[in-house]
């Protein structure tokens, strides 16, 4: 039972006692007091938000949360973690004479709310306006401090105009590969029909940009453009009736939503050129202020690998492929394409080839039905899946030969669901001897395999004794010599230089560097998103929209769903709920030559487009005529001495965002600043994950979970309604029967002491588990705080103006010190610690508590409880708010012991135990330690070899 409602009768003989009745009270009138006097709005330098100068002159401190999705669920205790976190941090920053920038938006596309809309009819925006109502309400109540005239939603249109007008920047921008930077595309046109640039061709052929239609121009363009439509692979999720980028599949190939099978298709969709700035993007990952963890995890998903590509001729055309070993190219004795390689039919023949091996065929009757089968067997998998080391290897031969450039030889031709088209050139040269994927594959199909790299393990080249393939980036290559070219006796790295360097030569490679990162897929088969600025004419060329037509709304429509097909049925298409909306799809528009029927692009865009760019938003949010005011973004984001590529200075979220939102947040920020729109070419300096707030998980004898506040605990064993029920530590949420709301625990105790519980549990980077019955001991401390400043029976206050004793003073400033360095390392619980530890000494001490005490364990307790220091800030007698006061700086006077304890061993052995001044040199604890008796007859006389110090905690006598 808590000390709420255990302490009634208390409270009659107390009635100004600190109870959850009193902490509502206080906090709901200091709720409205910081809304009605503007507390936390931060002022820009100039503009609609411009305020207080002497604010602007301040040092800035931008400081953010990740976007949060207005669930229909509300929240958890486990969500306001992080915004509890970055409020104490930012109260604290305010204190120590920061012009602190800290808001809020709601991201809030997203597919529950089409979901929602779907199953009960509700209009997307009616059920988010909703929620997002519900989840502010329940935020105003912990106290949190954002400044609310910055705050806004995804789905505001004046917000998605200006995500539709990024968008636009990006389609009309291309990559200068020269320059290492975005430009704007008509520069690109420009040099076309100039003739600066040559006008690519199929043929290389040259060909004027003046004598080529508005078709080819725009499939010209289209491989330059930063976004880009394209007939490309694609996760198609019949279940849903919408295509998912990579990351929303899981691991068994299935949607991380709903978990239907999701299967490769080629459809034409938007794309982002993320790819061009790959290097750029892992580059600048090296300035970055952020976790180890997050970083490598960016760099392996970007993938950057050297080796060189190479020209595989077959039947007059050519295979290309990436290999980062070169050096073995003599030993590639086969090929693998990946089923969904383009040039796959081009080189498919009616029938097999006199010889073909039956284990090549998979059984059929001609390559083109292998080919078929196989590449529907290859659709049903996800590329985890596809990857994965398998026992048994699959594949078909195609019915062609490539020729291998080194040593002419006839390879064949397979493709296997091991190769992706997502990577590289979707085409392996295949190595057995030497890559344990292709020696299982050539293994079963009975191929070739070639040692090239003499084994350093005694095994020898004789291939056919192996067991697997030999793997070394330190041996000799052996076998790998023709006429002009030998690889013979040179080490790895040599050879690789000198094959690639006979490559481009001949014009049959070249040296190159490749990426794991795809390009990013942008379109999504929904109704409840971004439209897309885009039209097309009668030829099929997209058009952008000008900005005068922005922002393009979403239509209303009658079906919100996307049509969904039998979850197993690959062989289907995408039909909108755009689509269905003729009247809006079908329009006349003048876009500058006069009016025309267009057609509307009818996918919209993915939910992260909003959260790529909000950042930007929260600096001037009602501007109707830019992105963001110059000024005003170079004040807030732009480098600075520790930001070489500015960005915000505070970012706090789960890590879960490593390589979603976060690598294309990256990605908008630095095309938005080679196009001058912004002065930050990284979105966010300093990252901070926080952990997660676990709880206790009860499931019945069936698995099914059970409410935990309905479970009893009986001889350590769990029960509920009779039944013996597992437990087990996990995810809080309503589904797992486990949530505990914010809303519960304020009604309790309070927010101020659901804050201080959430930062008091351990350090904000580890994950901890949800204890309710532990809340009380927080809600202890503010009672205790209460009655060291204000009587319970009368409510006036107990300080008195007198000076604090010795004590007392090395306790405050002790304090004072430890908890300043804590909050601004952002280890709040520790910082707890020390007020606890000077609020209890306070409480020991007996007798009233000296006015200028009180004063600073207000200030020192202010960003960790605002509510409560506010109310005994104002009992204190001071009129203005405790939000703007000055931080307390510790006297280091009082911060040192007036004395230390000094450990004397000899042979390592404590001999004696000194009580020295902290200050006390080297020298002179020696001689202390020396004629100390204890330490005298410790020796007996023996003659010193060695005195070590270490001023003043430590001296060791090591005798002759």
């Amino acid at each position: 039972m808590s000390e709420t409602n255990s302490a009634a009768p208390a409270e009659v003989a107390a009635p100004h006692r600190y109870t959850a009745a009193l902490a509502a009270d206080i906090e709901a009138r200091w709720q409205d007091f910081w809304d009605a006097e503007g507390t936390y709005a931060a002022p820009n330098p100039k503009g609609d938000l411009a305020g207080d100068p002497e604010l602007v002159a301040r040092p800035k401190k931008f400081i953010m949360d990740m976007f949060p999705y207005p669930s229909g669920a509300g929240l958890h205790v486990g969500h306001p973690l992080g915004y509890i976190a970055t409020d104490v941090y930012a109260r604290f920053q305010r204190m120590t004479g920061h012009n602190v920038l800290h808001t809020l938006g709601f991201d809030a596309f997203g597919l529950p709310a089409e979901q929602y809309a779907v199953q009960t009819g509700t209009h997307p925006r009616v059920s988010t306006e909703a929620n997002i109502e519900n989840m502010k309400a329940q935020l105003r109540r912990l106290g949190l401090g954002h400044d609310k005239r910055r705050s806004f939603a995804t789905i505001d249109p004046d917000y998605y105009k200006w995500t539709q007008w990024i968008f636009l920047q990006i389609f009309n921008s291309w990559y200068d590969q020269e320059a290492g930077r975005a430009r704007p595309i008509a520069e690109l046109v420009a040099q076309f029909a100039s003739g600066e640039r040559a006008v690519p061709s199929a043929d290389g052929s040259p060909r004027a940009w003046s004598e080529l239609s508005a078709v080819e121009k725009a499939d010209v363009l289209g491989e330059y453009r930063l976004a880009y439509a394209s007939d490309a692979p694609v996760n198609w999720c019949p279940g849903l009736g919408t295509v998912l980028a990579n990351e929303e599949v899981t691991a068994d190939g299935r949607s991380e939503r709903g978990n239907y099978p999701v299967f490769k298709a080629k459809l034409r969709q938007w794309n982002m050129r993320i790819t061009a700035y790959a290097d750029r993007l892992l580059e600048d990952l090296e300035e970055l202020d952020w976790p180890e963890a997050i970083k490598l995890q960016q760099r392996n998903w970007i993938g950057r690998s050297e080796g060189a590509r190479v020209d595989f001729p077959i039947d007059g055309e050519r295979i290309t492929v990436f290999t980062t070993r070169p050096d073995t190219l003599f030993g590639a004795t086969y090929m693998v394409l990946a089923p969904e390689h383009p040039l796959v039919e081009k080189f498919t023949p009616d029938a097999w080839p006199e010889g073909t091996h039956e284990a090549w065929t998979g059984g059929h009757a001609t390559p083109a039905e292998a080919v078929a089968a196989y590449r529907a067997q290859a659709a049903s998998k996800s590329d985890v899946e596809r990857q994965a080391e398998a026992k048994d290897k699959t594949g078909v031969f195609v019915g062609a030969y490539a020729t291998n450039p080194v040593n002419g030889e006839r390879v064949p031709v397979f493709i296997a669901d091991y190769v992706l088209m997502g990577y590289g050139t979707g085409a392996i040269m295949a190595v057995p001897a030497h890559d344990t994927r292709d020696f299982a594959f050539a293994r079963a199909f009975e191929l070739p395999i070639r040692c090239v790299v003499e084994p350093t393990d005694g095994r020898g080249t004789d291939t056919s004794t192996w067991d697997d393939a030999f793997v070394s980036y330190d041996a000799t290559i052996v076998n790998s010599a023709q006429e002009d070219v030998s690889l013979d006796g040179l080490g790895v790295v040599e050879a690789k230089a000198r094959v690639t360097e006979w490559l481009e030569r001949r014009g049959i490679g070249e040296g190159t560097v490749n990426f794991r990162l795809r390009d990013w897929l942008f379109s999504r088969q929904r109704y409840w998103g971004e439209p897309f600025p885009i039209v097309y004419d009668e030829d099929g060329v997209a058009h952008a929209l000008p900005e005068s037509m922005l922002p393009l709304e979403l239509p209303e429509v009658e079906d919100y769903s996307p049509r969904t097909f039998d979850p197993d049925d690959a062989d289907t298409q995408p039909e909108t709920p755009l689509s269905r909306n003729e009247d809006w799809v079908d329009v006349t528009l003048d876009l500058g030559d006069g009016p025309k029927r267009y057609r509307r692009e009818t996918n919209t865009m993915p939910n992260w487009a909003g959260s790529c760019w909000y950042e930007f938003r929260y600096l001037d949010p009602h501007n109707t005529e830019q992105l963001v005011d110059p000024e005003i973004e170079q004040y807030w984001m732009g480098p600075r001495e520790g930001l070489p590529h500015g960005g915000v200075d505070l970012y706090v979220g789960g890590a879960e965002h490593a390589v979603l939102h976060l690598l294309y947040a990256r990605f908008w920020s630095k095309v938005l600043y080679d196009l001058g729109h912004v002065s930050s070419a990284e979105p966010f300096h300093k990252l901070y994950n926080q952990g997660m707030i676990q709880a206790y998980v009860y499931r019945d004898s069936r698995g099914i979970a059970v409410p935990a506040a309905e479970v009893e605990e009986r001889d350590g064993a769990y029960y509920h309604g009779g039944e013996k029920v597992s437990r087990l530590l996990g995810k809080m949420g309503k589904s797992l029967k486990n949530a505990v709301t914010p809303d519960e625990i304020c009604a309790e105790y309070g927010a101020d002491t659901l804050r201080l519980y959430e930062m008091a549990m351990g350090p904000l980077d580890v994950s901890r588990p949800w204890d309710t019955r532990a809340v009380v001991g927080q809600f202890r401390l503010l009672q205790r705080l209460w009655r060291n400043v204000v009587d319970e029976a009368t409510g006036e206050l107990t300080v008195v103006d007198a000076e604090p004793d010795e004590d007392t003073l090395r306790a405050l400033h002790k304090a004072i010190d430890g908890v300043r360095g804590d909050l601004e390392g952002m280890r709040f619980n520790t910082a707890i610690a020390k007020i606890t530890e000077l609020n209890n000494h306070l409480t020991k001490a007996g007798g009233a508590v000296p006015r200028s005490v009180a004063e600073d364990l207000v200030l020192l307790v202010a960003p960790l409880a605002p509510h409560i220091a506010e109310e005994l800030w104002r009992k204190l007698g001071h009129t203005g708010s405790v939000v703007h006061q000055d931080f307390p700086v510790a006297d280091p006077a009082y911060v040192l012991d007036e004395s230390v304890t000094c450990v004397v061993q000899i042979k390592g052995k404590v001999k004696a135990r000194l009580e020295v001044p902290p200050s006390i040199s080297e020298e002179e604890l020696e001689k202390v330690a020396l004629a100390d008796e204890a330490v005298v007859k410790a020796l007996g006389g023996a003659d010193i070899r060695k005195v070590i110090v270490r001023a003043p905690k430590l001296v060791n006598i090591v005798p002759a």
